[in-house]
Parts: structure tokens; sequence; C-alpha cells
């Protein structure tokens, strides 16, 4: 089963499109919206794994309504009532008191910390698979940890079959990662996989869509 969220190849969306020039923001409380998910993000009272799986989480009806920014609010507010950061009271009155043991992100320390991200890469164990290797991915797509759980396998790549172009080097898993199960970092790949047997066409021929998996999420393909 798959959520609301995991909608590629999916018809009737519409094109991706940005026009030139887009503004990074629409309105002003975007700003605002980005601004305490990073603020309550640098907390460090969860992972950005953690906040994947809150978003994805939101009823599909609100999912599907939501604007963009509106899910990041409604996923912080989720986290931050599980956590206890925030009351439903305080929610609702719009004011909240400082959390306990916060540490506040000031905004000459904002760009600095965005510049240096939240690395992924972890000692690890040796990768599996190597370049050139041709592996299947597990259908369905899905979190074998935790039931329903979270996981970065795409549903239209489950069941198929790639080729390993890359690898990155050992990271943090996010299918345990987004439970509190620890990072269990494993070998992530770059794996190519040919667009018409994704799409049923491609827009040409030869064209593939890369994406990046984790070795949990393959197995060698029979030849």
């Amino acid at each position: 089963m798959t959520r609301v969220h995991d909608m590629g190849g999916r018809f009737g969306d519409g094109p991706i499109d940005p026009a030139p020039g887009e503004p990074l923001f629409h309105k002003d409380w975007h700003r605002s919206a980005m601004a305490l998910t990073l603020a309550i993000g640098g907390a460090g009272e969860w992972s950005i794994d953690e906040s994947r799986y809150a978003r994805e989480s939101l009823p599909p009806k609100d999912y599907a309504r939501f604007s963009y920014y509106e899910k990041w609010i409604a996923a912080v507010a989720n986290l931050a009532l599980a956590r206890g950061l925030v009351t439903r009271e305080e929610l609702a009155a719009g004011a909240t008191g400082p959390a306990p043991g916060a540490r506040p992100l000031r905004a000459e320390t904002v760009e600095p910390a965005l510049r240096r991200g939240s690395p992924a890469s972890r000692p690890g164990p040796a990768p599996r698979f190597v370049v050139g290797q041709r592996v299947r991915t597990r259908l369905p797509a899905r979190n074998t940890l935790v039931e329903g759980g979270h996981t970065r396998l795409p549903a239209y790549a489950a069941g198929h079959i790639g080729r390993i172009v890359r690898l990155h080097g050992a990271h943090v898993l996010p299918d345990s990662n987004a439970h509190r199960l620890g990072e269990a970092p494993e070998p992530l790949y770059g794996v190519a996989f040919d667009a018409a047997a994704l799409w049923g066409a491609s827009e040409g021929a030869g064209d593939e869509v890369m994406i990046d998996l984790w070795e949990s999420y393959m197995e060698p393909a029979d030849d």
C-alpha cells in the first residue's frame, strides 16, 4: 500500500513547468513557514526522515487540499505535539512559551547551517553490488521494519530491473531512522532504469530514470 504523497507516474496532475523568474515565496507567510521549520528542526528533536514521514502521514484529504507550506506547518505541529514541545491549547491560541532546552537559531547562523546541511553519510558495510550490475527492486515498495512506515523506494520503481551506475558509500537508512530505530547505515547506489519500462513510454529513445536507492531495497536481477 502506498501513501498519497507517492505520486510519481500518476496521470492527471499536469506538467511541472516553473515560469522563468518564479519567486521562491509567493506569500509572506511562506517565509515564516520555512523559518519555523528550520528553527524547530534545529532544536534536534527529530531527524529529516521523521519530518518527511510526518508530512506523508497527513490524512489524505488534508494532503490533497493543503498547499506545499501548509503541509510543512501541519507536520511541524504534529511533531511538536508528539514531542511535548507545545500543547493543543498553545497551538489554538497561536502563542507558545520557549520549549525546555530550546537552542535559539539566530539569523546570522541560518545561512552557514543551510550550507553545512545534515550529511547522512556514515561508516557502514561494504557494498554488495558493483557498478554495471543489474538489480531488481523489491515489490511492493514498503518499509519492511515498520508496517506502513516511511521508505524512499518510490512505488513506480518497485519490481523493476535497473543498473547500478554509482556507489555513494554508506548512508543513514530512512526506513529505520524515521521511526527512531537507529540510523542503520547501509550502502546507497545510483540506479538507472529504462524510462519506457517505468512509464510505458518515454520522451526519447534510450531515456533513463536515475534513482538513489538503499541496498536493502534491491536484489540481484536474474539473467
